[in-house]
């Protein structure tokens, strides 16, 4: 039956890929080919992330199954007749399946392949986060009474309260940090992979490369269109990119930066490998800085050039309590593919709903600066605020999870780094699809 599905997964791939080619000569995607790139990955995420659906159908099926299988003699004794059946079908039915999805993506508008993609990652994570309340929460005991009451929190003495301790009352600009049981982040990684069917774990890189280091691995199994990372950080929308640590060379010491299609970038370098509590979080770290022994003359627009391209400072960064102990924040360590090998995640844009209050904690992200959307106005290689958010819209933050493109079992993450070719690249990457890197950054 799974076999059937990766089938399903393999067949609209090619065909996705035929589709693509043939769009990229229109007349109107020639104009515009950013459009079409951007296009073509929610049209691809729709497809896996509907899969999801099909396989939670699928499991159904075999649930039933095998209560058939433990009920009914008839069953079992046409059980070889109705395998054969299965098998013979084999090819037809890949491609029926497949040409189902297929036909379901192209009637579906883009605006609404984007909002089913949301709904569809957001009901994942909201089930991750479920099973992390269900493993974190303090334990709940009865009283006398029959009423359930949390463990009650260490009684202080008089004399803590007087110096300040630090389980006196918080700070009025401090969140309250609420109480949760005392794992560690290995503890709950694998509580979740025994609920979750998979956790990630962080291990060397089975990629042939000096460069490769460390490398994001599943641990268990997952299907195509499953949430498996966030990628945590801290988020910079276009008026903020001067405060990004670096500025203007903000990539040259950080290799955890991430872009968005909105130009929404994430700076994943200050979460590194989460922690072993729940915490306010602001994102706050001081970068390495190299300096430049050279001196060299400078004219007046080089003087202006250096002013305006000084990084800010500013405490934009929000303070918000998060878990650091996710087992699955750790997208920024998935690795480039190794040449002749194919990426088995890809990025999706997750714009988390900031009413989900429950849920914030296991979204490992802050956002520097306006949470809401924020208008921009570009001048030259500058941007601009021009104005907040009109209030219609609930304010989210605009992050990134990467999604299974194929069933993945107890290997490593894959992701096409797809970096510009304008830029000269490292000697590690080789291209997963040069018209695709072309086209993402044109």
């Amino acid at each position: 039956m799974f076999l059937h599905c990766d089938l399903i997964v393999c067949f609209i791939t090619f065909r996705f890929l035929q589709a693509v080619g043939v769009l990229a000569k229109s007349t109107t995607f020639a104009k515009n080919p950013r459009q079409l790139q951007f296009e073509a990955d929610i049209n691809k995420l729709f497809m896996y992330t509907r899969l999801v659906w099909f396989y939670l159908a699928l499991a159904v099926v075999l649930v039933s199954f095998q209560f058939l299988w433990n009920t009914s003699t008839s069953f079992r004794a046409h059980e070889k007749q109705w395998c054969a059946s299965f098998n013979r079908l084999g090819r037809e039915a890949v491609e029926t399946d497949a040409e189902e999805i297929i036909e379901m993506a192209g009637k579906t508008s883009l605006s609404e392949q984007q909002k089913q993609v949301q709904e569809n990652i957001h009901y994942q994570v909201g089930n991750f986060c479920s099973l992390m309340d269900g493993i974190l929460s303090p334990d709940v005991t009865k009283n006398e009474s029959g009423s359930q009451t949390a463990t009650p929190p260490r009684r202080q003495s008089g004399l803590t309260f007087a110096v300040g301790g630090s389980n006196a009352s918080p700070a009025a600009d401090k969140p309250l940090v609420p109480e949760t049981k005392p794992l560690k982040l290995s503890e709950v990684s694998q509580r979740l992979m025994d609920q979750l069917g998979y956790t990630l774990e962080i291990k060397p890189s089975v990629i042939p490369h000096k460069d490769a280091g460390q490398g994001c691995f599943i641990k268990g199994q997952a299907d195509a269109g499953t949430v498996l990372a966030f990628y945590p950080g801290v988020i910079y929308s276009p008026a903020f990119y001067r405060y990004i640590p670096g500025y203007p060379k903000v990539d040259s010491q950080n290799s955890y930066l991430i872009t968005r299609y909105d130009g929404t970038v994430i700076n994943a370098q200050p979460w590194g490998l989460g922690g072993d509590s729940r915490e306010v979080w602001t994102g706050s770290y001081t970068p390495a800085v190299k300096t430049d022994t050279k001196t060299t003359s400078e004219n007046g627009s080089d003087r202006l050039w250096k002013a305006l391209s000084k990084p800010l400072q500013g405490s934009g960064k929000a303070k918000e309590v998060l878990e650091r102990r996710n087992p699955l924040a750790f997208g920024h360590l998935a690795n480039h593919p190794a040449k002749e090998t194919n990426p088995n995640v890809m990025i999706c844009p997750y714009d988390f709903p900031l009413t989900e209050k429950d849920l914030r904690p296991y979204v490992p992200n802050v956002s520097f600066g306006d949470s809401g959307e924020v208008k921009m106005k570009r001048f030259g290689s500058f941007w601009f605020k021009t104005g907040g958010s009109n209030g219609l819209d609930a304010p989210v933050l605009k992050t990134l999870v990467l999604v299974a493109t194929r069933a993945l079992r107890d290997e490593e993450l894959l992701l096409n780094y797809r970096l510009s070719n304008s830029k000269r690249r490292p000697d590690w990457y080789t291209p997963v699809n040069e018209e695709e890197d072309r086209r993402r950054w044109s």
